[in-house]
């Protein structure tokens, strides 16, 4: 026999008796340390990408051997720099593959990483210092006092990172751009479980605030004139990074620009000022709304809308809607024009024609207001305006009251509204309380004397991850000698969707049959528990009570009911079912509202 044909004999003899063998990676458990630590080493394994994946017994046992330093170092930023680690292969099962002259077995096996974190490495000595004009900043200073992790802490270099970026970022925010690292040193010495920081900063000099410019495109809608109201700093001021969120803040508000970009320039700085580049793209001009509604009330109706965001380069605005239902329309015109003075707003002009036709009252009313607003700071907002009304009413079988009554009614009125919650779509903390004040006298423009307070509040607070509790409360009072000289518009009410779910709207008060007459005094209250299912569906149970009642003593009225909720695209929808407990026959009401529920 050839020599070339033997050795290629003896080669196929010697595969057919040894085997090919393969392995499954079936699985990587991590023991001995909490999830973020975990999670940490998990990613860092480069055993996990092997899972579920053949690999030869030479590749498994190099993932193997590395998986100890890979566990080791990822350990390291959580301040474990001598872990003890510990690596074990599973139960394998082998099956034999087919071949002509080979047998391939197949092993699946699982991987078992017991892990002792041992003592972790604490700071021993920090030095965190800002040298140069930045050290006598008082907002500074305080950011270096907060700084972690401090003397005696677990050295958590993801901490650490934080808080070094955070005075980095802050030092930024105050206008020094020329802050640059001293030293940034941290020295471990594992021996000694011991972590020294040398930390330090030389802040240069503190820039100031420069010139606003502006550049509108691909049109200028807006005077410059305008615009430049709205920069509430002064050229050569202190740098503050507030300023420019403010401004941001302010042309959001103006609500006539679509893209807003403010660019801080100090690298075109002249004598440390900084300038700010804003541009400005303007928005659709014209916002054209419709929609169609349904009130047990009102009936079926349509709503349509058309606002002009700019009519001209002064910023002003004008808005026309109509609301035609079955049994009740209203028409709304509105003229703002934007207001600087004291604080950023609007004078705005509405007039409002409304007409009402049920089975229980027919109404008509129209009214014009007059009312500066603002914004005082960001949860507190503020308005004063000046009311005259006209209006004429008859109720439907009112026997000590045939025909129709009218009514004129000059007033003035304050509103103050704050929200101080963590999410205005979807609030889990915080509170949000509102507080209108208005009143009229008899011989200056108005038929009687009247003064009212209006209160109403919500409080707001999470219950772990998925469930959060809301309580309301609403207060009126009207001071009058008699409430039946104040037309309907001017009287409290109570049932319905934002009163007390389970009664219909007016429902409940004095009523003239079934129909409510409105009171001078309101009380109300609500506990509401919500769970969410999912991170966009949820539940609610609810109770509801109060009442609208002329006199001292309330006759109170108390609904329940169950809710569903969905956090929609477009913001929060609530489905309420809800039933009275004061009639063994009251029936379900039905109940949907879309909207953030302050």
């Amino acid at each position: 026999m050839p020599i070339a044909s033997r050795l290629l004999t003896a080669a196929l003899c010697l595969t057919a008796a040894t085997g090919v063998h393969a392995a499954t990676l079936a699985s990587v458990d991590i023991r001995g340390i909490d999830a973020p630590m975990t999670r940490n080493v998990r990613d860092a394994l480069s055993l996990v990408d092997a899972i579920g994946k053949d690999v030869s017994e030479r590749r498994l046992s190099y993932l193997l051997r590395q998986a100890t330093p890979e566990t080791r170092d990822a350990l390291a930023p959580f301040g474990y720099f001598s872990p003890q680690v510990q690596v074990q292969r599973g139960p394998a099962n082998a099956a034999p593959g087919s071949a002509a002259l080979a047998v391939t077995i197949t092993v699946t096996i699982t991987v078992t990483i017991t892990v002792d974190a041992g003592a972790p490495v604490r700071v021993r000595a920090s030095h965190v210092a800002i040298d140069g004009e930045g050290s006598a900043d008082q907002v500074l200073r305080g950011e270096v006092a907060a700084f972690t992790p401090a003397i005696g802490d677990v050295f958590n270099q993801g901490v650490y990172e934080d808080s070094k970026a955070r005075i980095s970022r802050r030092l930024a925010e105050r206008g020094y751009f020329d802050a640059d690292f001293l030293s940034r040193r941290v020295e471990v010495t594992r021996a000694a479980n011991a972590a020294d920081i040398d930390l330090a900063w030389a802040s240069g000099a503190r820039y100031t605030m420069g010139p606003a410019s502006f550049v509108q495109a691909p049109t200028r809608i807006l005077r410059d004139s305008l615009l430049h109201k709205v920069v509430k700093w002064t050229p050569g001021s202190a740098y503050q990074q507030e300023k420019i969120d403010q401004l941001r803040k302010s042309l959001v508000a103006l609500d006539d620009f679509s893209r807003i970009d403010i660019q801080p320039q100090p690298e075109h700085a002249t004598d440390h000022q900084v300038p700010v580049l804003v541009t400005l793209t303007p928005a659709k001009r014209s916002v054209y709304t419709a929609g169609a509604s349904y009130g047990s009330d009102s009936g079926a109706g349509v709503r349509l809308g058309v606002e002009r965001r700019y009519l001209n380069s002064r910023g002003h605005k004008a808005l026309a809607q109509l609301d035609y239902a079955e049994r009740r329309k209203t028409l709304t015109l509105q003229y703002r024009i934007p207001a600087f003075a004291w604080i950023d707003g609007w004078y705005t002009a509405s007039l409002q024609a409304a007409d009402e036709q049920t089975d229980y009252i027919d109404t008509r009313r129209v009214e014009l207001v007059g009312s500066r607003t603002g914004m005082i700071n960001t949860r507190l907002t503020a308005a004063a305006s000046l009311h005259a009304l006209r209006e004429r009413w008859a109720y439907t079988g009112d026997i000590d009251h045939p025909g129709y009554r009218y009514g004129s009614f000059t007033f003035p009125a304050l509103r103050g509204e704050y929200i101080g919650v963590d999410d205005r779509l979807y609030p889990r903390r915080g509170m949000a309380t509102s507080l209108e004040l208005r009143g009229g006298s008899k011989g200056l423009g108005s038929d009687a004397t009247f003064f009212q307070v209006h209160a109403r509040s919500s409080w707001f607070h999470g219950l772990g991850a998925r469930d959060r509790l809301i309580l309301r409360g609403e207060l009126g009072h009207t001071f009058t000698r008699t409430v039946v000289d104040l037309p309907p518009s001017l009287r409290f009410y109570a049932g319905g969707d934002r009163s007390i779910r389970g009664y219909n709207n007016r429902e409940v008060g004095p009523r003239l049959g079934t129909f409510g007459l409105g009171a001078n005094n309101l009380v109300t209250a609500s506990s509401e528990f919500e769970h969410d299912f999912t991170a966009q569906w949820g539940g609610a149970v609810f109770v509801d009570s109060g009442s609208a009642f002329n006199g001292r003593t309330p006759d109170w009225h108390t609904g329940v009911g169950i809710g569903l909720r969905w956090r929609s695209p477009v913001g929060p929808v609530r489905v309420d079912i809800a039933r009275g407990l004061d009639s063994p026959d009251s029936a379900l009401g039905l109940y949907l509202n879309i909207g953030a529920d302050l």
